[in-house]
């Protein structure tokens, strides 16, 4: 209570009266300017730190080019864009088939019937009527 009793009288440390609701601050006059002049300058940090990180950048891919340039590599982006290209174009004159492709016949009934005519033809008598039913 002491404590209490010499903040009241003035004795204690001075914000100690505010605390109690005392005086209350003054505004500053040149609180506004003072404002303005900190977002200025948070502002003009973010700028200097994305210019930094931007030349970073820059850096990097100038050293990733290097070593795509020293291994024959492609870019990712380019890479992907030639394979997308690749499986759009048709494959005239290729002696492979598309990958997504379905073989002829594939799926066809009538052929697998023909297929099994052809095997049937070739088994011992007693196979073929056991297959046939």
């Amino acid at each position: 209570m002491n404590f209490v009793m010499k903040a009241a009288l003035g004795g204690g440390p001075p914000d100690v009266g505010k605390m109690l609701g005392g005086e209350e601050k003054e505004e500053d006059p040149d609180a506004a300017k003072k404002e303005e002049e900190r977002q200025e300058a948070l502002r003009q940090q973010e700028e200097e730190r994305k210019a930094k990180y931007a030349k970073m950048e820059a850096e990097r891919e100038s050293m990733r080019q290097g070593i795509r340039d020293k291994y024959g590599l492609k870019k990712r982006e380019e890479a992907e864009a030639e394979a997308a290209a690749a499986a759009e174009e048709p494959a005239a004159g290729s002696l492979t088939r598309p990958k997504k492709a379905v073989p002829t016949g594939c799926g066809d009934e009538e052929e697998e019937e023909s297929i099994m005519d052809t095997v049937m033809k070739y088994l011992p008598g007693p196979l073929q009527d056991m297959l046939k039913k």
